[in-house]
């Protein structure tokens, strides 16, 4: 009996010249397509789909890498070809892609103004489902020296308490502070909530001498800040009339 001869299959069969991962290598990730660096983390196909053809599946789906950051699990398998191992290696990739921006971003940032603080928070909150809040802890020259996810929410709304906020502010010995979180509607406009804990946190800072800098609202493409629309130093100015008032015994 002859042995039988092996036929590659899938993208086996292209020339070495269009595989996605000897082109990468001959020519550089920037050269390769969307389709063809998914290929390229996924490795290999499915029966009747090569890597590249389930590559092309999933950015027709999603359309922008920014859409793939905050996808669940159910959405990954919804397309078939995807299991456990593939969907585990897409994720890790592009988590690996936000904190390489991340952490370009945070070389010796400095917090000049809540523009400032919305382009560095912007990539990782913009694109998610739910509500997350973030703290940053500044040192004087408002140079980020730690961040801190302190909670997360639903789709409309994250519990975040004062106590909480300054003794993790307090804990991290921080000269000021700033927080931000995300509006998955993509609306930036502040609701009462936000304005309320805003001006709590300036109160507190207040009472131990540790300013909140800013409070940032992240939307789609967009963000809110309260220094920049004047509510921190209206919330600093009532608390110094509301400390003259108790003093004066008013």
């Amino acid at each position: 009996m002859c042995p039988k001869t092996y036929e590659p299959s899938g993208i086996a069969k292209w020339s070495a010249d269009d595989r996605p991962r000897e082109k990468l290598f001959r020519l550089g990730p920037n050269n390769l397509s969307d389709s063809e660096l998914l290929a390229v983390i996924l490795r290999i196909g499915v029966k009747g789909k090569s890597a590249v053809d389930l590559g092309q599946e999933i950015k027709k789906r999603f359309k922008t890498w920014r859409n793939m950051a905050d996808v669940d699990e159910a959405k990954w398998r919804s397309i078939k070809g995807l299991g456990t191992t593939k969907i585990a290696q897409l994720r890790a990739a592009i988590e690996i892609g936000q904190r390489i921006h991340q952490e370009q971003a945070k070389e010796g940032i400095t917090i000049k103004n809540g523009k400032h603080l919305a382009d560095y928070i912007s990539p990782r909150l913009r694109d998610l489902k739910k509500e997350h809040f973030w703290i940053f802890l500044l040192d004087g020259r408002n140079t980020i020296r730690d961040e801190i996810e302190m909670a997360r929410g639903t789709a409309t709304e994250v519990s975040t308490y004062t106590r909480e906020i300054m003794a993790t502010a307090l804990r991290g010995s921080a000269a000021s502070f700033a927080v931000a979180h995300n509006h998955p509607s993509g609306s930036v406009y502040p609701s009462d909530s936000d304005t309320k804990l805003t001006r709590e946190l300036v109160h507190a800072g207040q009472v131990l001498k540790m300013r909140l800098q800013d409070h940032v609202i992240i939307g789609d493409n967009n963000y809110y800040s309260f220094a920049e629309h004047g509510q921190i130093s209206l919330f600093e100015n009532q608390w110094l009339s509301n400390l003259t008032s108790w003093t004066n015994g008013g």
